[in-house]
């Protein structure tokens, strides 16, 4: 069996001085080899694992055949973003994951599993340089205006698929957002290095062609109520995410350089603080910096951090830290693979108790312990387990905290009659995304907690074909 087909990168000395995307995609030469592994299985197993349903052996078969635009329309079908999913779409633990070529005992997908966002992302790509946003309109059939309006509230991954499943029927789709950028989590959360605004806007524009309309700056539950936008459309889906960080709750936390992932990624990604003072927010920086976490957002602040320190030319280390092992890591392999080559430190089994502070309030060391690995716990992830007596301090002037967010309850709080569970997440009939408000939709990380870019669209896919099917339009 042929070796899988790595794609090109930056070079590791430039790329970490900059914020250009790293992974530079396929060229046809090399899509084609790729494409050309895949042994178009009787059952393909790949399927199972994608969350929106890509018909994945029939677009790959496409793609060897040279039927690039068919490969897409393919694709467009049934994800209307597939630059998007090409780039940032965890598929070791999805479609790549249920490929034939893992064995089943992997918790993750092997090495030579089919490269399925890699293959996506050459179908969009080649997409977007050969066909024109009026051309893609007629690659999805779409059905003639009707009287029925949705509302959604925020421009995440869950509400912008909403919109793209909704509007091919003919259904208006307006979506509110209450930051002055688009995108969501596409936006605030993942850098320019994985995921290029150009490539996020161009795909959320398309939208407009089906007569989507979008309105920033507005914070439902503050702008304007929620009851408003229940008397102005006959359906209503909230997709407002998990915006609010996860602390420690451990003593000193409230010391000066000490950031929460949400925040130092926000004033970056979306406020260009790595551009200050051409861009009015600011970003501090510092020599040793430390990030607590194991997921893709520690590995997103690692990054970035590191890009922080060379444009500043700052010489210094990042580190992470994390309570398992790298085994146990929740983020990408990938993107593990890429902060370790850039230089990002990792120290595994370790706990931060207390962070320690100067005379001037600002951090100056975390204390820590030392931990082995228990039993599995309701993740099926051994768990941590500190040992006593192992305290060690951890030099640092500066730490950003990635451990998790919980829901953004700015609107929640306000609509006392929809339900929601102990953390704050709305509570759905798991069956059709609807609420325990009658026509009120829900879905991505304000439903499940903090999950995967494609998880989001696949509960904003469920919640949009339950509406068609109340409308008895499908």
């Amino acid at each position: 069996m042929k070796k899988i087909v790595k794609p090109k990168e930056l070079p590791v000395h430039g790329r970490v001085h900059n914020f250009d995307e790293v992974v530079t995609g396929y060229t046809e030469e090399e899509m084609l080899e790729e494409a050309l592994r895949c042994i178009q299985c009787k059952n393909p197993t790949c399927i199972s694992g994608c969350p929106v349903g890509i018909d994945i052996k029939k677009f790959i078969y496409q793609l060897t055949q040279k039927d690039y635009l068919g490969a897409y329309k393919t694709i467009y079908e049934k994800n209307r973003f597939p630059l998007i999913c090409g780039r940032v779409c965890p598929a070791e633990y999805q479609c790549r994951k249920t490929c034939v070529f893992t064995p089943k005992k992997l918790p993750f997908a092997s090495e030579n599993a089919i490269n399925i966002p890699l293959l996506e992302r050459f179908a969009g790509d080649y997409a977007k340089e050969h066909i024109s946003n009026k051309q893609i309109l007629n690659y999805v059939q779409h059905q003639k205006r009707n009287a029925y309006k949705v509302a959604c509230i925020g421009s995440g991954p869950a509400s912008l698929t909403v919109a793209g499943e909704l509007s091919r029927y003919g259904i208006k789709v307006d979506i509110y957002e209450g930051l002055h950028s688009l995108g969501g989590v596409l936006s605030y959360g993942i850098p320019t290095f994985r995921l290029p605004r150009e490539v996020l806007y161009y795909e959320i524009n398309l939208l407009k062609n089906y007569g989507v309309e979008f309105y920033t700056g507005v914070i439902v539950g503050r702008s304007i109520s929620f009851q408003e936008l229940r008397k102005k459309y006959n359906f209503v889906f909230i997709g407002t995410g998990a915006g609010a960080p996860v602390w420690l709750n451990i003593k000193g936390e409230n010391l000066i350089n000490i950031y929460s992932a949400n925040e130092y990624l926000t004033r970056v990604n979306l406020m260009r603080a790595d551009k200050f003072p051409e861009y009015h927010t600011p970003v501090n920086t510092a020599s040793n910096i430390v990030v607590i976490g194991g997921g893709n957002t520690a590995m997103d602040a690692a990054r970035v951090a590191l890009r922080i320190q060379k444009i500043n030319k700052i010489n210094g280390t990042v580190t992470v830290l994390y309570r398992r092992t790298e085994e146990e890591m929740p983020a990408r392999r990938v993107e593990i693979e890429h902060a370790k080559e850039e230089g990002v430190e990792f120290n595994f089994l370790v706990q931060p108790v207390e962070f320690i502070g100067n005379d001037t309030g600002k951090v100056k060391a975390i204390k820590c312990l030392k931990c082995t690995l228990g039993e599995p716990d309701e993740t099926g992830r051994r768990k941590p387990v500190p040992v006593s007596g192992t305290e060690f301090l951890v030099p640092t002037d500066l730490v950003i905290v990635a451990i998790g967010l919980k829901a953004n309850q700015t609107l929640t709080d306000t609509v006392k009659e929809l339900k929601v569970n102990r953390w704050g997440d709305v509570e759905v009939n798991p069956d059709t995304m609807e609420t325990s408000i009658e026509n009120v939709y829900a879905g991505g990380d304000i439903v499940g907690g903090e999950g995967t870019i494609i998880e989001a669209m696949g509960m904003g896919k469920k919640a949009a074909e339950s509406i068609l099917r109340k409308l008895a339009i499908i």
